[in-house]
């Protein structure tokens, strides 16, 4: 009886232990991201060059990471950074979340924040 009962709660267990490890690695790409898009955005509203900012961002930001910038008007400049992060890696139908965050900052005074 106690076999079957521990057959039944170690691949239970094995799951429930993979889905923790998961949600922690997801957690802090996550915050890898609002990181790294917090840092690009504050670049970018002091005038950096947008090949810096992408540089700079993209150095900061997880593996992977897809990097926007993006212009919101009225002097707003905001970074995006998103990551997607699979279960397992390397496995093509392995269960995935994507992540990230957008910081929106404003251009410094005397600083024109986007191209013009």
């Amino acid at each position: 009886m106690v076999t079957a009962e521990l057959a039944l709660a170690v691949p239970a267990l094995a799951l429930v232990t993979a889905l923790c490890v998961w949600s922690v690695g997801a957690a802090a790409a996550h915050l890898r991201c609002l990181d790294a898009a917090r840092s690009g955005a504050r670049e970018l509203a002091r005038g950096e060059p947008l090949d810096r900012v992408r540089e700079l961002t993209s150095a900061r930001a997880p593996d992977g990471a897809r990097v926007e910038i993006l212009d919101r008007g009225g002097g707003l400049v905001a970074v995006r950074v998103q990551v997607t992060v699979a279960m397992v890696t390397g496995w093509p139908r392995s269960p995935a979340i994507t992540v990230g965050g957008e910081v929106v900052a404003a251009a410094e005074q005397g600083v024109t924040p986007w191209p013009p």
